[in-house]
């Protein structure tokens, strides 16, 4: 079926662009970075290099003002090809917003540039041992002392908390509430834990960060102070259309291994593909798929034209996350005993759809904030 997506020639150019460095850099080096535990961060800077980083920010700033659906297609491209540990979109569409939508002259002129040639890696800390959805239940505190703030606490479950070279770190301030502030790489103060080990998404950078009178200037302020979390609820919106069209796409593709694998898979004689139970699973799964990318698709469009879309990404983000663990492990079931196997990239969708319904808000945490919006 075409797409009713607004896309333009010149959007469809980027998708190519996007594809083929897909095809090049990341997925002949996944497996091997899968298992290494991490990522080379040069691929910011190849993916800088090449313009696919930040293009919405101003011109001045090396961008080219383009609109949102350019973070989409860098997401469907990343996620559609198994990339699944590659952090570059949380840096491009989720983190570095931030650093546009609050930050002073000063401030874009010092950071954003860095953001869109990949030069800056950029993380945004919010979850803590204590507080993970709960965002009103930090601890971590920030106090001002003289043209500096002095922050103390630690956060946890940070993707790019290793690489990051710009972190965005949520702290309660004096009376105040959360306020916004930008650490800064090898800041005194600020240490990161050692990458947290995981069952899934063996090479995406997950870390612990640790304030200990962490001094930063008061330069480094994002916004307003207590405005913070007002920031992040304005960003969450843009945050979990992506998360929502990550999920889609790894689904897709976790669809795609398996329609290749049931055509070759030989069994009592005949193709795997062919026998009715194998047909009506897959057939199943892919009208899951195609529902979710309808819903995904629709809302992209209505968060690019700035509606107030909260309930329905919420729903988009917990369903989709839902769909695509249980694509995967329908899917892997397909595979029988190579499903369980490393070597079979089946496996690594299933593990690595199970934390979709965990991060960027939980399931039940999304069913709280729709039911919220119904009136309840």
């Amino acid at each position: 079926m075409k797409s009713a997506m607004p896309y333009t020639p010149e959007h469809e150019m980027y998708r190519k662009a996007i594809a083929s460095f897909v095809e090049k850099e990341i997925t002949p080096n996944y497996a091997k970075w899968d298992e290494e535990g991490e990522f080379p961060k040069e691929l910011f800077t190849k993916m800088g290099e090449n313009g696919y980083l930040c293009t919405w920010a101003d011109e001045n700033y090396g961008g080219v003002n383009a609109d949102f659906l350019y973070d989409y297609i860098l997401t469907e491209e990343v996620y559609s090809k198994g990339g699944n540990g590659i952090s570059i979109p949380l840096h491009s569409s989720i983190a570095s917003p931030y650093i546009a939508a609050y930050s002073n002259d000063e401030q874009k002129e010092r950071w954003l540039p860095g953001c869109v040639s990949g030069e800056l890696v950029t993380a945004i800390a919010m979850t803590e041992p204590g507080a993970g959805s709960d965002l009103m239940a930090i601890r971590t505190k920030a106090v001002k002392d003289g043209d500096s703030y002095i922050i103390n606490g630690s956060k946890t479950f940070i993707t790019n908390g290793t690489l990051a070279d710009i972190i965005i770190v949520a702290a309660k301030t004096e009376a105040k509430g959360i306020t916004l502030f930008v650490v800064e790489r090898d800041t005194p103060g600020f240490s990161r834990g050692k990458p947290i080990p995981k069952i899934g998404l063996h090479c995406g950078d997950t870390s612990e960060l640790f304030f200990e009178d962490c001094r930063i200037p008061a330069a480094n302020l994002l916004g307003a102070e207590g405005k913070g979390f007002l920031y992040l609820m304005q960003k969450l919106q843009q945050e979990r259309v992506i998360m929502a069209a990550c999920n889609v796409c790894m689904a897709q593709h976790s669809l795609n291994l398996t329609l290749e694998y049931v055509q070759e898979r030989q069994l009592f004689g005949k193709k795997l593909s062919q026998f009715q139970n194998t047909q009506y699973v897959l057939a199943e799964c892919a009208t899951e798929i195609e529902i979710a990318k309808c819903f995904v698709d629709q809302l992209a469009v209505a968060h690019m034209n700035n509606e107030n879309v909260v309930k329905e990404v919420s729903m988009a983000k917990y369903w989709a996350a839902e769909m695509n663990h249980r694509v995967a492990s329908r899917c892997l079931q397909l595979f029988g005993g190579y499903g369980y196997c490393i070597e079979y990239d089946i496996s690594r969708q299933f593990v690595d759809s199970r934390v979709q319904t965990i991060v960027a808000g939980t399931s039940e945490v999304m069913k709280g904030i729709i039911a919220k919006e119904m009136g309840m």
